[in-house]
């Protein structure tokens, strides 16, 4: 950010498929009208092998929330995602992810045809 300020932490579901990456945040609002509000983002984006770039875009509800386009690199154990975040091409800065312990699950979905 322009003016110093402390991490803002956030909350994140990621779901791969193939190659694509969704999902959705969460976090409490640092600044503005919406100060101490919690609000919520989704993601969209994408993994090939150890490089993730996704934009997160926020839904509205906290004026002067838009879109912020993260790039980084997966670390070998899948634990970590770390690069760089970007607004608007005009604020940046580092960004760590970190996969909670015991928190991962695996989806399997079977496909039945009918007869």
């Amino acid at each position: 950010y322009p003016v110093a300020r402390a991490r803002v932490l956030f909350d994140a579901t990621l779901i791969e498929s193939g190659r694509w990456l969704s999902g959705s945040t969460h976090e409490v609002s640092s600044a503005g009208p919406s100060q101490g509000q919690i609000i919520y983002a989704t993601i969209l984006g994408e993994r090939s092998g150890s490089r993730v770039t996704f934009t997160k875009a926020y839904d509205g509800t906290a004026p002067g929330y838009t879109v912020v386009e993260y790039e980084g690199a997966l670390s070998e154990d899948c634990s970590e995602i770390e690069g760089r975040w970007a607004i608007r091409k005009n604020w940046s800065g580092k960004f760590l992810m970190i996969r909670s312990s015991g928190k991962e699950q695996a989806v399997e979905h079977e496909v039945f045809e009918r007869i």
